[in-house]
């Protein structure tokens, strides 16, 4: 069986890790990176540290508008696909990298296998949401991390190839959180004190781009008074910058970080205030509060089981959370057993589907 895996952007890197190792056991794999991500802290760093082979070809499409950037992916990915005549395409979740991949497999009658099928934050703002949706309704396997997404698919008309495998980002949390807990040194070179600090993340395009709702989260960051760590994403330091918008003394900005180090982050902060939907996964995993700066979330299994608070851009629900909300009680095993890749090899061996 031949693979052809289209990821682009760092939290695809996190999820192709561990179905790239179990892919090639028995089959081959050729791995296509978009190069929507593109700085050595973004993308090389992360295939370095999760052991993942280097990409047999970067298109180095780079930053941009959306619709260039799908654009500028669309003929790359063609090419290979048409060259390489793959039995699957297999696309991650839903940057512009997973619509591209997507697309071209649609379009050239290859079968596509969708990892992280059935989202939905209902929210059409979200070009994520327009992406997984686009890619859902195109892709012949849809794999789903959890039953609730394999329900949105039914209630859209998808039930045939819908397969609820877990979520592979379990698989490479379990498998990399004990690493990341001996080898990463980087919460005592900070001078962090465990579990005394909130772990803050913000990248997203309607919260970055927006100079009021970008305000209002540091606003409220600040206002907290807790200790914060913010990892500043590079669009975010952009708009910062630019803006002139500043976070309180409480708050100490740094790089971006590896994974095994933003692992390392979570496991040791009091809670998690973050825009992306890994992280709130991730703030899951590691059993830590999360505030989510969104007024949606596609993780609303977190929400209901009373570990994640939805708090949009509000500056005093944002302090408040930050203080207060930090949960107890059991947490329900919501994203599989961590064995997840092998479901999804198993799924893409068996399936009847083929390249015509």
């Amino acid at each position: 069986m031949k693979i052809l895996t289209v990821v682009g952007a760092r939290p695809q890197f996190i999820k192709a890790a561990p179905v790239s190792r179990a892919v090639r056991q028995d089959h081959q794999e050729f791995l296509l990176h978009t190069g929507q991500h593109y700085d050595d802290a973004m993308s090389d760093l992360f295939f370095r540290q999760l052991h993942i082979p280097p990409p047999d070809l970067n298109l180095e499409v780079g930053s941009g508008r959306h619709g260039a950037q799908t654009a500028a992916m669309l003929p790359g990915i063609e090419s290979v696909a048409l060259e390489k005549s793959p039995d699957w395409i297999l696309v991650y979740g839903d940057t512009n990298s997973t619509l591209a991949g997507a697309l071209v497999g649609a379009k050239l009658h290859i079968p596509v296998a969708h990892v992280e099928a059935g989202l939905r934050s209902y929210d059409r703002r979200m070009p994520e949401e327009v992406n997984r949706v686009v890619a859902d309704h195109v892709s012949d396997l849809l794999l789903c991390p959890t039953d609730r997404a394999a329900s949105n698919l039914a209630r859209e008309g998808i039930t045939v190839g819908v397969l609820t495998v877990g979520d592979v980002m379990y698989d490479a949390f379990r498998q990399n959180v004990e690493i990341a807990r001996r080898s990463s040194g980087l919460v005592a070179e900070l001078g962090l004190e465990p579990d005394r600090y909130v772990l803050l993340t913000v990248h997203r395009a309607e919260n970055v781009d927006d100079q009021a709702r970008l305000g209002a989260i540091l606003r409220g960051v600040t206002d907290s008074g807790r200790r914060v760590l913010f990892p500043v994403h590079p669009r975010t330091r952009a708009a910062l910058a630019s803006s002139g918008v500043k976070p309180g003394p409480n708050v100490t900005l740094i790089d971006p970080v590896g994974y095994l180090e933003m692992l390392a982050l979570e496991d040791n902060a009091e809670a998690i205030a973050t825009d992306s939907g890994g992280v709130q996964r991730e703030a899951y995993f590691a059993g830590k509060a999360c505030i989510t700066l969104r007024e949606r979330t596609e993780w609303t299994e977190t929400v209901d089981a009373g570990w994640n608070v939805l708090v949009g851009t509000d500056s005093e629900k944002i302090a408040a959370a930050m203080r207060d909300f930090r949960p107890s009680g059991a947490r329900p095993q919501l994203f599989g057993d961590g064995h997840a890749a092998e479901r999804v090899v198993d799924a893409l061996s068996s399936s009847k589907v083929s390249n015509p």
